[in-house]
Order: C-alpha cells, then structure tokens, then sequence
C-alpha cells in the first residue's frame, strides 16, 4: 500500500482523532465525513485495534509497509514492544524536523528532507524514514536557511518537547534523548496496536 496522500482532515474525522496533533480538524465537524457520517456504528475489537493502528500511521505519514517494519524491529529492543515502537517512531528524521519547528506539518518537514533541505551531523539527508540517534544533530543547508517557509515555522514554535534542544543562533535542534512515554501521542492505546499485529 502506498502512502497516504489525501486530505488529512477527512482521516482525522473518520478515526475522531487529530493526525496533526492540533486538533482544528473535529474542533468544527467531530463527527465521520459524508453523508452518512453522524450514524452511529458499534465497531468490533478488531475494528478497533485496526483504528488504533491507523491513528498512529497517519500520524506519522509512514506507509504500511514500512509500519510494519518499525514495528518488527520494536520487538528486538528491551522493554514493551508497544512503547519501543512509538519511540522508532518519533526518531524519524521527518517527525523530528516537525518536532524541532522547521515544518509547521509533518508532511511539509517530508517535503523539506525529499528535497535536500536537511542536514544530520553537518550531512545533507534526504530520506525522510532515516532514523536519528540521540545526540545527532538535526540543521539545515545554506541555502534552506533563508526559506519563508521555514522562518514562518519557527516564528510559530510556542514550545519544544523536553527531548529536543534548539540552537536559535546555528538554527540547529539535537536529539537530546529517547522520548519518554508520556510525553508523545497520550491519546494512544499502544497496546491495541500489539494485539493487532500479534492476532
């Protein structure tokens, strides 16, 4: 399956939860999009791990088959497999371009790496699924730095999670650490997705 290019507004109305994490989709419609969307419709368990999952993968943009990569390699690391993955997850270079400000949406910071816009330890990256470890440093080229649509995101940064720090004067953000849990995705069922996988 190949990734999700769509409207995002309609995603987030159809699972009733906001894949950009601004909540502006359901603030006008908080219910399911088209003509049948304020029916009400009892969902099976397993319709329910499956809308967790997809919550999650919108998200973050990831395609199928890519997700379902994470999540294997989530099985290897120490700790819960639900947790460990959410934390793959949040290391992608794309998330983390969104997370340090450079891209008011995750698929606008997608675009920014695509394109050759990023630079990881001072080397230009542009695989968008690139996995950051902590301590690496996330900038941007010469010529990105004088990018409007770049200040106009930074200009619009309220605050930063704790697991980032950013550098005003090198315009550069280090992943200082792995996520903690409650500080990403609170709204998520983690566990949901793990009895989908593991059905």
């Amino acid at each position: 399956m190949a990734r999700y290019t769509g409207p995002s507004w309609k995603i987030s109305r159809r699972l009733k939860y906001s894949v950009t994490e601004t909540g502006k989709e359901l603030s006008k419609r908080p219910y399911a999009p088209g003509q049948h969307g304020q029916r009400r419709t009892k969902i099976s368990e397993y319709g329910v791990q499956l809308q967790e999952k997809q919550k999650v993968r919108f998200t973050y943009g990831a395609n199928e088959r890519q997700f379902r990569k994470t999540f294997n390699e989530a099985k290897k690391l120490h700790g819960k497999q639900g947790e460990s993955f959410l934390f793959l997850l949040e290391s992608r270079l794309d998330n983390l371009v969104y997370r340090a400000g450079f891209a008011k949406t995750r698929r606008q910071s997608r675009q920014l790496v695509a394109h050759g816009h990023i630079t990881v330890d001072g080397r230009r990256t542009d695989i968008p699924s690139y996995r950051v470890q902590p301590g690496q440093v996330i900038g941007l080229v010469e010529k990105a730095r004088k990018f409007d649509i770049i200040k106009d995101a930074l200009d619009s940064v309220v605050t930063r999670l704790e697991f980032i720090s950013y550098d005003e004067n090198k315009l550069e953000a280090t992943y200082v650490r792995l996520p903690e849990r409650q500080e990403i995705l609170t709204e998520i069922k983690e566990n949901l997705i793990v009895e989908y996988y593991n059905r």
